[in-house]
């Protein structure tokens, strides 16, 4: 038996499965990742700011011109579509057999492939905020207002986007619902993650349950800890595992 089809009778033996993902898992949608897309950015503007500057409470908050220069240009990608891996993912929750998605992408695509339970760590592009009416927008307000700070319509407060920047808490029910759900999973399979972004990582030390598979291009601080790991791209592996499963 090789991988693949390790992983697609795991899948079928178990009725609890739970995805954690990271940033690879959306890679093949053509998003980068955070990082690559600060150096793209650095690069074509000359900026003296590193990603964890750019994308902090403090930088936000005293420069959110730059900010949203950056955010707008490299952070957010309305045109792109789930990949195999989305796909999947919904597929296995609509026959009841995967019980959550643990994403720290903030893009949505989750969703847009039909996911209902997805609990962002940090965050989506898709929610927005008054920070002083504490009305919601969408994408759309912050889209609109293409080169200036976007503000509220109604107020003239900043719109802030609902993601977790760097000094910045995680959501406390978000964090609590998915160490429950982790502790809960008979598989946990875990994807396009490096696994090094706390306390996000921390969360899959809480899995209990059988088999703990990593799909991931790069070494990993957890792969001594998993089953079984494959290094090609999740995309295109659970593309196949769909149709493996016949699904």
């Amino acid at each position: 038996m090789n991988q693949l089809e390790q992983l697609a009778a795991w899948i079928e033996d178990s009725g609890n499965i739970v995805f954690f993902g990271g940033a690879g898992t959306s890679t093949e949608s053509g998003i980068p990742d955070f990082r690559s897309a600060a150096g793209l950015y650095q690069t074509q503007h000359n900026s003296p700011y590193p990603p964890e500057v750019m994308l902090s409470r403090s930088f936000f908050m005293s420069t959110p011109d730059i900010f949203f220069d950056f955010y707008r240009s490299k952070m957010i990608h309305p045109e792109a579509k789930p990949n195999g891996a989305h796909l999947l993912l919904a597929e296995l929750e609509a026959q009841g057999k995967l019980q959550a998605v643990i994403t720290q992408n903030i893009d949505g695509l989750h969703q847009l492939a039909g996911s209902r339970r997805v609990l962002e760590l940090h965050g989506s592009v898709h929610r927005n905020h008054c920070m002083s009416c504490r009305r919601y927008y969408g994408l759309e307000q912050v889209l609109e207002q293409a080169d200036a700070v976007p503000r509220c319509p109604e107020c003239g407060g900043i719109i802030k986007p609902d993601v977790v920047l760097y000094e910045e808490a995680l959501d406390h029910d978000v964090l609590v619902e998915a160490v429950a759900a982790i502790a809960a999973a008979d598989l946990l399979i875990i994807g396009g993650t490096s696994l090094t972004v706390q306390p996000a990582a921390s969360l899959i030390t809480y899995f209990q349950g059988r088999h703990t598979v990593l799909l991931n291009g790069d070494p990993t601080p957890y792969d001594h800890q998993a089953d079984l790991i494959i290094t090609d791209r999740i995309g295109d592996v659970l593309g196949r595992i769909q149709e493996l499963l016949g699904r």
